[in-house]
């Protein structure tokens, strides 16, 4: 187990890793009948042989587990590249494991408090461009506090007068706090990370997806040399 990766909106633990490189390479030389135990300088090759002609089947042997957790707006994004998974797919958004924590179940309540505010990007209607002055990040945030607390507020008086949980928690922000498993194939981690590492992906996110491009680079050094090149 590696250690608890904090962000500015949350964190992330990769819980574990089934497989390594050789079972990459073992996987794709058992049409040959062939099985190694060590890695070596050939492999390396077919690892970049593999990626460069789009032969991908061969890392879906490999997956991780996370978990994380994160605010629900970061959770949608990330859950774009769990939607429609199965297993017969050539996408490599198939072969993923989500399972998170529900509001039918617990009160959750915990919201999460930006530490900046963004200014709109002027170019970008959906990306933001800069930060707040100093005045206006204090008004921003107790603004935001005060609706906050007048949400969790009224969140739990409706559980206390009998509401069911299921009901009460659509009162609940995008900013509420979530807990997640995430389970996936190498390659789906490596086409999250070059999707969410992007300049163009929300902050929150990239924040998330950087931490999981350095786990990847380490764990896996070749591959990760392979998809970059």
């Amino acid at each position: 187990m590696q250690p608890t990766h904090k962000t500015s909106s949350g964190e992330i633990i990769c819980l574990e890793v089934f497989g390594d490189e050789l079972t990459i390479v073992n996987c794709a030389r058992v049409s040959f009948g062939v099985e190694k135990t060590t890695l070596d300088e050939r492999d390396q090759k077919l690892l970049t042989y593999l990626v460069r002609h789009q032969h991908f089947s061969p890392f879906r042997h490999v997956f991780l587990r996370f978990k994380i957790t994160a605010p629900e707006f970061v959770l949608r994004q990330w859950f774009k590249h769990v939607v429609g998974a199965e297993w017969t797919s050539a996408h490599p958004t198939q072969l993923h494991g989500w399972n998170e924590i529900s509001g039918r179940y617990i009160i959750n309540d915990e919201i999460h408090t930006p530490t900046a505010w963004r200014k709109q990007s002027t170019e970008n209607k959906q990306g933001s461009d800069g930060e707040l002055d100093a005045e206006a990040q204090k008004e921003c945030t107790a603004l935001y506090q005060t609706c906050c607390e007048t949400i969790s507020e009224t969140y739990r008086k409706l559980i206390e007068k009998g509401v069911a949980k299921e009901q009460a928690r659509s009162l609940l922000p995008l900013s509420t706090q979530t807990k997640v498993i995430w389970t996936c194939s190498l390659q789906a981690a490596i086409n999250f990370v070059q999707l969410r590492s992007d300049l163009h992906a929300q902050l929150e996110i990239r924040e998330f997806s950087d931490i999981i491009g350095e786990m990847l680079k380490e764990r896996f050094p070749y591959t990760w040399e392979a998809f970059e090149m």
